[in-house]
């Protein structure tokens, strides 16, 4: 039995279990819930990993103070849209706003925020040249 308790406390005891993650938001959505995630993590300033598929208004935590994006992850960028897909300035500008100058100039130039399609750029590329911090393993 201590050997069980042992084993459960050292599974959440790792970095990975102790932050919060972008799993369960990989696939985006709309703003609202992702601005209250935002604000909830940079109130106390707690660990925030990007990890696995983050597409669309996922890549909105990169906004938090607190991020680290893992190797291994994959962010899809796109301009923002309604509900029936009609591209959309102010939800574009609103995408924009989460990022770092240089992503933001980058996916500007390349004109990811023109259209709906996604345009994906790797975690260890948001890392190296972006500056974003790496997750600890």
């Amino acid at each position: 039995m201590k050997k069980m308790i042992f084993m459960i406390v050292l599974i959440f005891s790792h970095p990975a279990m102790a932050a919060g993650s972008s799993v369960p938001y990989g696939i985006g959505g709309n703003f609202s819930r992702f601005d209250r995630v935002v604000a909830q993590y940079n109130q106390p300033g707690e660990l925030f990993r990007i990890e696995g598929h983050c597409q669309s208004a996922c890549t909105m935590f990169l906004a938090i103070r607190n991020v680290c994006i893992d190797r291994n992850a994959t962010l899809l960028f796109h301009a923002g849209h309604n509900r029936q897909r009609e591209l959309n300035n102010s939800a574009t500008n609103h995408m924009l706003g989460a990022y770092s100058a240089a992503l933001r100039e980058y996916v500007t130039a390349n004109h990811y925020m023109d259209t709906a399609a996604f345009h994906a750029i790797s975690g260890r590329q948001m890392i190296q040249k972006f500056g974003y911090r790496a997750c600890s393993r």
